[in-house]
C-alpha cells in the first residue's frame, strides 16, 4: 500500500513524498518549496519524479542535493525532455573540489514520450553528462514491489503525470485443501507466475501438475497512486487522464484555481476546482485529493476551492 504526504504548506509550492509499506525507500514527486520535508526523508529518497521545471516545482532540488551528497546512493531522477541538462546545470552551479566521485550518482531519465526515455548519468565533481542508453518501455521505473508509468500532458510545455502501481500478489488459500505448508507453495506460485501448467509439484511424496493446484491460489490486486500536476483544462488532457488513471485508487490532482477564475485557468494552462473534480470522477478514482492551489488565495478561499472540487466530484455522473 502507498502513503503519499504533501510536504509543502499552503503558503509554499508543491512536493509530495511517496512511501510504501514494508519498503525502505522514499520517492519524491516534484521539488517545490517544502519545509515539512526532513533531512532523514531526503536521505532515503531513491527516485525523484519531476512533472516539469517551472520554478514552483523545481526550486527545492538544491536542498535534495545538499542532503544526499555523501550518501553514496544511486538516485534516479525522472522528468520531461530537457531535465538532464537542467539537473546538470543545478549541480554545476556549485564548487565540488572536496567531494569524491563516489559521493553520489544521479541517473537521469528524460521522458521523451510515455514509453520512450533516454538515460543519462551524472557523477561529481565535474558532473559530466554521459548518455547511457535509450529505452522503450511503458514502465519508466520498476522496483520489485511496484512500477511507475506516465502520461505527458499539456501545460503549454509537456508535463509528466505519474502512476504508481503496486504489483499483484499471489496468495495461497491452503484451507481449500488438506495440504500442509511446505516448499511446494513457493514452487506452485512460481509455476503460476510463469504459466507453467505442467510443472510437477510434489506434496507429501505425491505428484501433482501445477494446473491441478492453481485453484488454491488467489491474485490480490495491488494498490495504485496517481500524481497529476499542472495541466490545461483541455479535452485532450482529460482524455489522457481518464485513460491512464482509470480506476486508480488514490489520485492527487492539481486544482489551481477557483471556479470563478476559470478564464485565468484557461489562459494560464492550469486546471480549476470543478474541472479537476469532474475528470477524476469520470476516471473512476476512488480517493481524489485536490492539491497545488494558487498562492494568491487565502485559507478561506482554499476551503472554498476544495468544496468546489468535491461538489463537482460527487455530482458528476459517469
Amino acid at each position: 500500500m502507498f502513503t503519499a504526504t504533501v510536504k509543502s504548506t499552503i503558503e509554499e509550492d508543491i512536493s509530495i513524498l511517496v512511501q510504501k509499506d514494508n519498503h525502505s525507500w522514499n520517492y519524491l514527486c516534484d521539488c517545490g518549496e517544502a519545509s515539512l520535508l526532513t533531512v532523514k526523508e531526503i536521505q532515503n529518497i531513491k527516485a525523484v519524479f519531476i512533472s516539469h521545471t517551472h520554478i514552483d516545482h523545481f526550486i527545492n532540488f538544491d536542498t535534495i542535493i545538499r542532503h544526499q551528497i555523501g550518501t553514496e546512493l544511486h538516485v534516479v531522477i525522472l522528468g520531461p525532455k530537457g531535465i538532464a541538462t537542467q539537473v546538470q546545470s543545478k549541480l554545476q552551479g556549485y564548487t565540488w573540489n572536496l567531494i569524491n566521485q563516489n559521493s553520489i550518482t544521479y541517473e537521469v531519465r528524460e521522458l521523451i514520450s510515455a514509453n520512450y526515455y533516454i538515460v543519462y548519468e551524472l557523477k561529481p565533481p565535474i558532473w559530466e553528462l554521459k548518455k547511457v542508453k535509450e529505452v522503450t518501455n511503458k514502465q519508466i521505473y520498476d522496483d520489485k514491489d511496484f512500477s511507475v508509468s506516465c502520461v505527458l500532458l499539456d501545460h503549454k510545455i509537456p508535463t509528466v503525470a505519474y502512476k504508481f502501481q503496486e504489483k499483484e500478489k499471489i496468495k495461497i488459500n491452503i484451507k481449500k485443501s488438506d495440504f500442509k505448508p511446505g516448499k511446494w507453495v513457493k514452487e506452485l506460485k512460481e509455476a503460476f507466475e510463469n504459466n507453467d501448467k505442467e510443472k510437477e509439484i510434489i506434496i507429501a511424496e505425491k505428484s501433482y501438475t501445477a494446473e491441478a493446484l492453481f485453484y488454491l491460489l488467489e491474485v490480490q490486486l495491488g494498490d495504485s497512486l496517481g500524481i497529476i500536476m499542472d495541466h490545461a483544462p483541455s479535452e485532450k488532457n482529460h482524455q489522457k487522464i481518464q485513460e491512464h488513471f482509470k480506476d486508480c485508487e488514490t489520485v492527487y490532482i492539481e486544482s489551481f484555481y477557483l471556479n470563478e477564475d476559470k478564464e485565468l485557468a484557461i489562459k494560464n494552462f492550469h486546471s480549476y476546482a470543478a474541472k479537476s473534480g469532474e475528470i477524476v470522477k469520470k476516471a473512476g478514482i476512488k480517493n481524489p485529493i485536490p492539491v497545488h492551489f494558487s498562492r494568491k488565495y487565502k485559507a478561506v478561499q482554499i476551503e472554498q476551492l476544495q468544496q468546489e472540487f468535491f461538489t463537482a466530484f460527487t455530482s458528476t455522473t459517469v
